[in-house]
């Protein structure tokens, strides 16, 4: 099948790469020239593992461009794979989806042939029905469901292994209407063996809305327990570890630390917020599980300041600048938060990331332009008064903490076994 992605992001590129290793030909769209170069020439412009290999091995099953019409016209299935960011209310940014649907749609006016729009970008549920359909209808002179069709088809991919995650997902969700467009997407993703619920389309994206909602709900609830357990000197993890043998409950998301970041789950969380309120309901868990997210980062800064309590003129150390491990995403990452009120208390930072530095620079220039990176984690040891544990990248289990003050906040090992003095945020 030929395939078309608007948007080569995570979600995209992921997904758009995951169809070519199942056979089929895909064309990326996207408006920055620098990724369009990178993709045609076989280089990833994010990084994810295992996806440098996948682009070397199929050379020639994809290409990208900036022409819509390329695109479209060659290929039969169409993914709106593009951003939706967080306004400051917490509602979510249609832009970027709308444009896509209005260049769509101006295609397809010029095109015969049947024709599958997906809707893949994270949106609320009603806007596939009431906001892009509309705009597709409008540009192409065409209907929804009779002419073309029209899916809401949510992602499930986690930053690190999202590869892994489409091709071998928990689950597959299809939001649908007509018939045809039902038959083309269950060819399309045939090839995978996972569970396929098809719903219809406002359920589909709801479902999308309320898994990342409850996962960001299920780490906020650790950490508040943590924080209980750790004034009362018990190891959250081992608790934890008790708490997830409960087959009702699972293990999983349970690893208490410094909290949730990354382009989806504060996005999400706070968009679902934004419709519940303009709905008149009041998400008390939501709202809470939001709360407590944003306090726990700087349970690190008192824990620190126990052992130094002047923070001016030291020089503090940190590991790890992405949101999470495997990844050079640095949205919402709590490294900001943390480096941010380091700054505020006069201390000097050295930082180091394997893969993130680069983007914690451009994206924080208010903080990524007062601190001072280095080119080993072994620089951030020696050359500190203490460190701090942000992101745990598997090398900081290499590493040799003797003499130092570290506090961790996601449970690195070879530190708490090797530090001079060790604290851990929830243990």
């Amino acid at each position: 099948m030929r395939v078309s992605i608007i948007g080569s992001g995570y979600v995209g590129l992921v997904t758009g790469m995951g169809f070519v290793k199942f056979g089929n030909e895909v064309i990326f769209v996207d408006i920055d020239d620098r990724k369009v170069k990178m993709i045609n020439n076989a280089e990833p412009p994010i990084y994810e593992e295992g996806l440098e290999e996948l682009m070397d091995e199929f050379r020639g099953k994809y290409r990208a461009t900036k022409d819509y019409h390329e695109a479209i016209l060659n290929s039969g299935v169409t993914f709106i794979c593009v951003g939706t960011p967080s306004r400051e209310d917490g509602s979510i940014d249609l832009t970027y989806v709308k444009q896509a649907a209005e260049e769509i749609g101006k295609v397809l006016k010029e095109k015969d042939l049947y024709h599958v729009v997906v809707v893949k970008s994270t949106v609320l549920p009603g806007t596939t029905e009431e906001i892009v359909k509309p705009i597709l209808e409008e540009f192409s002179g065409k209907k929804a469901f009779q002419d073309f069709g029209l899916a809401m088809n949510p992602e499930f991919l986690r930053e690190g292994v999202a590869l892994r995650d489409f091709l071998n997902p928990d689950r597959i969700v299809i939001g649908v209407r007509d018939e045809q467009t039902r038959r083309i997407l269950d060819e399309l993703y045939a090839p995978i063996q996972a569970p396929k619920l098809f719903t219809d389309i406002k359920t589909a994206e709801m479902i999308k809305y309320a898994s990342n909602a409850f996962l960001a709900t299920k780490i906020s609830f650790a950490n508040e327990i943590g924080n209980i357990c750790k004034k009362l000197g018990i190891d959250s993890w081992e608790v934890f570890e008790g708490v997830g043998l409960d087959h009702r409950i699972s293990p999983h998301f349970f690893r208490t630390g410094i909290g949730w970041g990354g382009s989806c789950f504060p996005k999400d969380v706070r968009a679902l917020i934004s419709k519940a309120r303009e709905l008149g309901e009041k998400p008390l868990i939501l709202e809470a599980t939001v709360e407590v997210n944003e306090r726990q980062p700087l349970k690190l800064i008192a824990l620190l300041k126990k052992h130094i309590p002047v923070l001016e003129n030291k020089t503090i150390g940190i590991l790890g600048l992405a949101f999470k491990p495997n990844t050079d995403d640095v949205r919402e990452t709590r490294a900001y938060v943390i480096i941010k009120k380091l700054l505020d208390e006069g201390a000097k930072v050295i930082a180091y990331d394997p893969q993130a530095m680069e983007n914690f620079k451009r994206f924080y220039p208010d903080v990524g332009e007062k601190i001072r990176y280095v080119d080993s984690p072994d620089d951030v040891l020696r050359g500190t008064d203490a460190v701090l544990i942000v992101t745990e990248w598997s090398e900081f289990e290499e590493l040799d903490y003797s003499g130092k003050i570290v506090i961790d906040g996601r449970r690195v090992r070879a530190a708490e076994k090797g530090a001079k003095i060790y604290e851990g945020v929830c243990w």
